[in-house]
């Protein structure tokens, strides 16, 4: 092991027009993998070790995306690297109690939360924990030395670099993470809360990865938090490899909600066996920036998958979803919806993308995006895409984009109700179809109150959590007198 930091910082600064964008840190991200790569692959497989050296040569050939590649030409990937980074190669100290900064619980449901600061998994409970259920989890870390055969047979088979050198960087250069494992006929009775804090004095850039594993017949739900704890610039790069086995079902609940300043780039890669059931839900309530690449694959005859989303962009901030669902077998279902509300200069880009194998016959597939804004200088770039190479299917796609609707504004104040409250329960009726879509009805009635505190302008990033549960718990109304509707 070379080098005698504990913490190796990068410094990047952007080149000219003249030379090759990202050059520097392209250059120094490689640096520091050829001087520290056994530090970095410390409890690796011989396969794990070959798999990170595959995507680094990967990230080394292809380098940072910009605006003249396709799918970035909406996102302007530039300015969020355009920053002076720490990328760390050991877990940080924090000054806080960790127990105290990660006190986060969803009032009216019990979860088990799962800490990560600034990449690192943290717990109490050691690195790995079996719960009362016989649900595993813990560090990615711990876990790859624990259970190496499970490793080399899941990890990194999912989370392609196609494309894709957030995802080659990441698997080149990723240390811990959360690892979870749901044994074959386990049904978690709790939801797991994976909270992830960025709490560094300085700007930061994470490397961060989740392996998730239900075996047949397991269930599971589970909340992941992308949060903020103090204002300082931080960029996110996190991937997430989830294995649904046969007849399992998986509830997946993202709220996204950092501050400003921060860029977060989030690839989901799902693999669902027959007859499985999956539910994603990715609720964007503040950043500066924010990439979703989900992909699903429908792998057995009658699986199924709902990919929802949320987003409420204000200020000056971004959103891209990409979003693939890929049908590879027979007799199967999905159904897409996203939509947003965007104000100021706020932007948006979603790129949904349906792809129907040859034999997948009696595919139904639906895709549908809908998007307000509420300013003539906000923007959206909506472009659904179908790929069909079966000819007895049923698939749609749809995208709308446009303002508060008139009419109905005029028939709200037609009865006494102000401008603002109208607005405002216009935009909520226009969010709730996603907010009805959570299973949990102690998650649904939280998320339902950040909305409307978010469609008030009053929610930002929190000194504890995005659900602000270190405060007294406080309901939000809308002041309308209902007699009058």
């Amino acid at each position: 092991m070379s080098g005698s930091r504990s913490n190796i910082c990068l410094k990047l600064s952007m080149k000219t027009k003249e030379t090759t964008q990202f050059q520097d840190l392209e250059s120094l991200l490689t640096a520091q993998f050829e001087q520290h790569s056994e530090r970095i692959a410390e409890g690796d497989t011989p396969a794990m070790k070959s798999l990170r050296m595959k995507h680094f040569e990967a990230f080394k050939a292809v380098g940072f995306p910009d605006s003249s590649h396709e799918k970035w030409r909406f996102t302007d990937i530039e300015s969020a690297l355009n920053q002076d980074f720490c990328h760390e190669l050991s877990a940080s100290r924090s000054d806080r109690n960790i127990e105290e900064l990660f006190r986060c619980e969803v009032h009216n449901f019990r979860s088990e939360i799962i800490s990560v600061l600034n990449g690192w998994y943290h717990s109490e409970n050691g690195p790995l924990f079996t719960n009362e259920d016989g649900v595993i989890y813990g560090s990615v870390k711990a876990a790859k030395i624990a259970y190496p055969e499970l490793f080399d047979a899941r990890y990194g088979h999912l989370a392609h670099g196609t494309a894709n050198s957030f995802v080659n960087l990441n698997t080149a250069m990723v240390q811990d993470g959360v690892f979870i494992y749901v044994p074959k006929g386990v049904e978690a009775s709790r939801t797991l809360q994976i909270i992830k804090m960025i709490d560094r004095d300085e700007n930061v850039f994470v490397q961060n990865r989740q392996l998730i594993i239900l075996e047949e017949g397991s269930k599971l739900s589970l909340m992941h938090c992308d949060d903020s704890i103090n204002h300082h610039t931080s960029l996110v790069n996190t991937v997430t490899e989830v294995f649904v086995g046969k007849n399992a079902h998986f509830e997946l609940y993202k709220l996204q909600n950092l501050n400003d300043a921060s860029g977060l780039i989030n690839n989901t890669f799902i693999s669902q066996e027959a007859g499985s059931n999956v539910r994603t839900n990715t609720l964007t309530f503040n950043c500066g920036m924010i990439r979703n690449n989900i992909e699903v694959a429908l792998n057995g005859p009658g699986a199924h998958a709902d990919v929802l989303g949320l987003y409420l962009m204000d200020k000056q901030q971004h959103v891209d979803n990409q979003i693939r669902i890929l049908h590879n077998a027979a007799h199967c279902t999905s159904n897409e919806l996203f939509k947003g509300i965007l104000d100021d200069e706020a932007t948006a880009v979603f790129n949904g993308y349906i792809y129907v194998k040859r034999d997948a016959q009696k595919t139904n597939a639906y895709q549908n995006n809908k998007n307000i804004l509420l300013k003539p200088t906000a923007r959206i770039n909506t472009m659904p895409f179908l790929e069909i190479y079966a000819d007895d299917v049923k698939c749609s796609h749809g995208a709308t984009i446009g303002q508060l609707d008139q009419e109905a504004m005029f028939y709200l104040r037609s009865r006494g109700i102000s401008q603002s409250n109208a607005r405002l329960l216009l935009m909520y009726a226009f969010a709730a179809d996603v907010i009805n879509m959570i299973n949990i009805e102690g998650l649904k009635s939280r998320i339902d109150d950040m909305v409307k505190k978010r469609l008030r302008g009053e929610l930002s990033v929190c000194e504890k959590c995005v659900l602000h549960c270190g405060t007294p718990e406080k309901e939000y109304h809308f002041d309308i007198d209902l007699s009058k509707l």
